[in-house]
């Protein structure tokens, strides 16, 4: 397994802890990590993944909603909830390729949810990729940085 994949696992774990318990953030990753066995790098970027999803939730849980059709964010299983959190954190601040982001998130929807979600999942972020790369080509037009389609 990379490193970046146990640090999205870790991640995952941690947002589904803080979702499930209500802690602040700080709480839920003190209580966390004197158990977890991973390399510092590794902690490092599910830290940075973890409390970047955990500040940007409101605006990553509306995101999620709008491209979760006929879904309302609180039916779906808190599981497949963090894992959209998380790969939309992901795909708004470009932390790796949108496809390594989709297939990862695919990955862990794979291990820790049911049979349906990882359809579910990648249905959901393929619409969120496809908005963020809208969004970035008309925000780099207005700026004049490039052509229009």
């Amino acid at each position: 397994m990379t490193l970046r994949r146990k640090a999205r696992e870790l991640a995952l774990q941690l947002l589904y802890q803080w979702e499930v318990r209500g802690e602040p953030p700080e709480k839920v990753e003190e209580a966390f990590w004197p158990d977890a066995k991973a390399a510092e790098q590794t902690r490092e970027f599910a830290h940075r993944l973890f409390t970047g999803a955990v500040a940007a939730a409101p605006e990553l849980d509306a995101l999620v909603q709008r491209h979760a059709t006929n879904w309302r964010l609180e039916r779906m299983s808190a599981i497949d909830r963090n894992i959209l959190r998380l790969a939309t954190f992901e795909l708004k601040f470009a932390t790796a390729p949108p496809r390594v982001v989709l297939n990862e998130a695919v990955e862990l929807a794979k291990k820790f949810s049911d049979d349906a979600a990882p359809a579910f999942v990648n249905g959901v972020l393929d619409a969120v990729s496809k908005n963020e790369k809208r969004k970035t080509k008309k925000e780099s037009r207005e700026e004049g940085g490039g052509e229009a389609d």
